[in-house]
């Protein structure tokens, strides 16, 4: 499969496409154009939310789609029937206050059921959603709200987070009022705190969505809009290290198509039998294509999880594994780090028997996390996949496949099929075994970004200025003699210390 993804790119991935995804006008042209500017699937005409629910009524109406629990303890079942009504509805609520296709919209909530629903609501009638991580400041939410031209925000009364109520609300008011562009701010009840509604601007969604005495509830069907493959599907911020931040653009057709197979690839994903959990937030990339988009694209059921893992203990995140019966579990470095310091008898007092795999994601992860991932919550039977990939690849890139390559503790293996990456010098000479250098993909792919909004030039001067014609991820990398690849970190955070360069994945491990 990886050859031919190399030697055949058109034919590899329009088969995938053409198998894989529903489409509502077949494509004319796999791919036109080269990096920095290439294009997937003209001509074709898709829905991303059709995708993720409305393809799945046939076959799996009744099945759980989230199975989600709230910190506090409170939980909700939606199955794919379930989520279908609430989408549709929730989509209706975005119409009747004058979202039209092409409008962004912020999302800013806690991780309830409500963001994962008013996410696939904006892509239904093709809005283009800009989430915000629930922990960002107001004067993050209206520097987003003013780069993207944002109409509406869609947030919550609060949420929880070891067990005290965040003030959601209260900061997109503050952002407000440097937001010009936002004419209605959509509130979900939560947490049923007290907060100040203004007057014309603000509206609960539960009064428009559910009905009140004067107007009837929301209406329950909604077509989903017909978007060309190159139209916008969301717009995600990621921190520049420099200047302001920068507004990722990820298209719908080769960013769904991304996020499905890379989905069902290194999980190994059986949607009639696997329990799935992504602890990452729908505030990241991660939460985008493994927790909305790929999971539920390919019908599975996914446990979604509000608030802290050591909330009211140390142990809630292996509670959770043993009450839903979960069967892959992919979380990052950074919490199993953070797990191993709490110690070995909370994941020892619950059953973690239903696991069968184990992802990690967000950083590289060092060696003795990773021995310690594989044993205490493996029972060193779970294969595991370090999963290397970023906000701009919009999917997973480089991972050990499951049943397919041994592993290594710390090393993200080979790159996906249809991915062709090389480790080059600064004037891009490619390297051999063992010698570090610039991470670069050489082939373009259809999940990858396709400009900053607003700002094409600085696109192209970010990720393709450093070598000519090839993106350049910012981070180094070695290949083993193997073949095997390891990510050593970013390049533009290395540490001098006593003359040695350290990267950040050395401080880190």
């Amino acid at each position: 499969m990886w050859q031919r993804g190399k030697d055949d790119p058109e034919g590899f991935w329009g088969d995938l496409a053409r198998e894989n995804l529903h489409w509502q006008r077949p494509f004319d042209t796999v791919l036109e154009g080269q990096m920095p500017d290439a294009k997937w699937f003209t001509g074709g005409q898709i829905n991303a939310c059709e995708n993720c629910v409305d393809r799945h009524l046939e076959d799996r109406a009744n099945q759980a789609a989230l199975l989600w629990e709230g910190e506090p303890g409170d939980t909700r079942v939606l199955t794919y029937r379930d989520l279908h009504r609430e989408v549709c509805q929730f989509a209706n609520v975005l119409k009747s206050l004058g979202v039209e296709k092409g409008d962004r919209v912020t999302v800013y909530l806690p991780m309830i059921p409500e963001l994962a629903i008013g996410v696939l609501a904006c892509a239904r009638i093709g809005a283009v959603h800009s989430v915000i991580f629930g922990g960002f400041s107001a004067e993050a939410i209206a520097d987003r709200n003013n780069d993207a031209g944002a109409k509406l925000v869609i947030t919550a009364d609060g949420g929880f987070r070891r067990g005290k109520e965040l003030p959601l609300k209260a900061n997109v008011d503050a952002a407000m009022e440097k937001s010009p562009s936002v004419e209605k701010v959509l509130v979900v009840r939560r947490t049923g705190g007290a907060v100040t509604m203004e007057p014309g601007r603000d509206v609960w969604l539960h009064e428009l969505k559910d009905g009140t005495e004067s107007r009837p509830p929301a209406d329950t069907h909604c077509p989903p809009e017909p978007m060309d493959s190159e139209d916008p599907l969301f717009i995600l911020y990621t921190s520049g290290s420099t200047g302001k931040p920068k507004g990722v653009l990820h298209t719908t057709a080769g960013y769904l198509l991304g996020a499905t197979m890379t989905s069902r690839w290194v999980f190994d994903l059986k949607p009639d039998k696997d329990v799935y959990w992504c602890t990452a937030d729908v505030g990241w990339i991660t939460g985008h294509s493994y927790i909305v988009y790929g999971p539920l694209s390919n019908g599975v059921t996914q446990v979604m999880y509000e608030g802290a893992p050591n909330w009211p203990d140390e142990g809630r995140f292996w509670q959770i594994v043993e009450k839903y019966g979960v069967s892959i579990f992919y979380t990052a470095p950074t919490a199993i780090r953070a797990f191993i310091k709490w110690g070995d008898q909370w994941p020892q007092q619950a059953d973690l028997s239903s696991l069968r795999l184990l992802g990690t994601v967000g950083e590289p992860i060092n060696p003795e996390a990773w021995m310690w991932y594989h044993r205490v919550i493996g029972g060193e039977r779970c294969p595991i996949v370090d999963t290397w990939w970023q906000t701009e690849t919009g999917g997973i890139m480089m991972s050990p496949m499951p049943g397919v390559h041994a592993t290594k503790p710390g090393s993200c293996m080979r790159p996906l099929p249809g991915v062709v990456p090389a480790i080059v010098t600064e004037d891009g000479r490619e390297l051999g075994d063992n010698e570090g250098g610039l991470l670069v993909m050489t082939q373009p792919w259809p999940h990858m970004l396709r400009t900053l909004y607003g700002d094409h030039e600085r696109f192209k001067d970010v990720y393709f200025s450093k070598i000519e014609g090839r993106y350049f991820a910012g981070d180094g990398a070695r290949r083993d003699a193997d073949g095997d690849t390891w990510v050593l970190g970013r390049v533009d955070d290395v540490i001098n210390v006593s003359g040695h360069r350290m990267s950040t994945m050395e401080i880190e491990s």
